[in-house]
């Protein structure tokens, strides 16, 4: 199967799976694992750039190609590079633990943990376009916040899920090894937002 091939079967793979994690995660999850496609994360990756480019947008007061170019490259540039150390702490930490997965796996499942984050990133950036702050305190404010809490809950609920079954099937660990493991790398992913906001790369990070 030449590269094209590989490309277009990983599209089909992509959309399947974009439905599964929705609708059946956990059996979406294990099919990622035993099936794991790099070419899926192209597609990924390619939704990632998207946003990025709209968040360039948003971002620069001014239609300027070179600071719309500058900062959708420093945009993106950061979000490859949280996910690959990301992934590279899971494999450590996963392996020390007694994790017997495969780095692919692995990569291919976090991939699709990205859905929720980039889903609440784009909305969020839509949303600030449409209705720009300050919001005001009136029935319909608050109606709107309201929702909007909802939403991110839901979304945030959704990403823990995909995040535990990926470590779950990922890595096959067990509840009591990804407690473990969170509560390694949770303070060093507090530690390196903090970081990225301060640079003024990302106020919320890409995770």
């Amino acid at each position: 199967m030449d590269a094209l091939e590989q490309l277009l079967a990983a599209g089909v793979a992509f959309g399947r799976t974009m439905v599964g994690i929705i609708t059946r995660p956990y059996e979406t999850y294990r099919r990622i694992v035993e099936r794991a496609r790099l070419w899926e994360l192209a597609y990924i990756g390619c939704l990632l750039a998207g946003y990025f480019a709209i968040a360039s947008v948003v971002k620069t007061a001014a239609f300027r190609p070179f600071l719309l170019t500058r900062q959708f490259t420093v945009l993106a540039a950061a979000a490859g590079a949280t996910y690959i150390g990301v992934i590279g702490m899971m494999w450590i930490i996963g392996r020390k633990l007694g994790g017997k997965g495969t780095l692919s796996g692995i990569a291919v499942a976090w991939g699709y943990t990205l859905i929720p984050t980039l889903v609440w990133f784009l909305t969020t950036s839509v949303l600030y376009l449409l209705l720009p702050p300050p919001r005001t305190t009136s029935f319909a404010g608050l109606m709107f916040s309201g929702l909007y809490l909802v939403f991110s809950a839901t979304l945030f609920f959704w990403k823990l899920t995909l995040a535990y079954l990926t470590l779950r099937f990922g890595m096959k660990l067990d509840l009591a090894k990804i407690l473990v493991m969170t509560a390694i790398i949770g303070p060093l992913l507090g530690l390196y937002s903090v970081g990225m906001y301060r640079m003024g790369i990302f106020r919320i990070p890409v995770l």
